[in-house]
Order: C-alpha cells, then structure tokens, then sequence
C-alpha cells in the first residue's frame, strides 16, 4: 500500500481525537505530534469534509470525532486522506483494464490481485477502537 504522511497524520491525529473528550486544535495536535501545522490542517479538513471529523472554530475550537470510532475503518481513514482507493502495486484491478495492455502475459497480475483483496479485507476489518483501544 502506498501510505503517505497524510495517511500516517490522519491516524495519529484520529487517535488523540479519539481519546478525548473535547475538541482538539491543530496548534496542539502538530506540537504534540512534531508535525507541521499547514500539512496537518489540510489533512484534517480533508476530514472533515468527509463526514470523519467535526470543525468548531473560535477559542475552544478544533476537531472532534463525527463518526463511531468503531464503525469507521482504516482503510476509509486512509482512502480519505490520501483520496484515492488502498493500492498496494500499481496494477490493475482487472485484466480488462491493464495499463500496458500485457495482461493476458503477465504472470504477477493474479498475485497482485489477491494480495490486494487480502489487505482490502484486513484493513476493512480494523477500526480506529481497535487502534485506540491498545493504545
């Protein structure tokens, strides 16, 4: 799978989140996390804007959780952070849809692929309880 920081900060953010009861700025979060602040805004805001988080603004603004940590996956944590589906190797999904037109010879493809439904699955089947739970 290709993580990026944003998958990475979208996790950690999400757990601090999770494990309080108030909402949590981006000032506190990125000091505590030893990250940068922008990069962490717009990564939070990418989840907010999918239903993830909640944004309060003013003083005792910041982030809260909009959704059941333990309805919401890591693999939809990480499609909404980096805004694309869970790949782990660029190939395709199917042989109909090969980039190189090679699927018919290529001997990796059926091995890619059901590594690929196996993390999907895995990755479905955690939650951001689970993370923070043992925590």
């Amino acid at each position: 799978m290709l993580l990026t920081k944003a998958s990475e900060y979208a996790l950690l953010s999400l757990i601090i989140i999770a494990q309080r009861n108030a909402p949590q700025d981006v000032d506190t979060l990125s000091t505590q996390l030893g990250i940068s602040k922008s990069f962490l805004a717009k990564v939070l805001q990418c989840l907010a804007r999918e239903n993830v988080l909640k944004s309060f603004k003013g003083a005792k603004g910041g982030f809260i959780l909009a959704r059941d940590p333990k309805a919401l996956t890591i693999k939809e944590i990480v499609e909404y952070a980096e805004k694309k589906p869970t790949i782990v190797f660029e190939c395709a999904t199917s042989v109909s849809n090969c980039p190189n037109n090679r699927a018919e010879y290529c001997k990796i493809w059926p091995f890619f692929n059901r590594f690929q439904s196996r993390v999907d699955d895995f990755l479905g089947t955690i939650t951001l309880w689970d993370i923070v739970k043992e925590s």
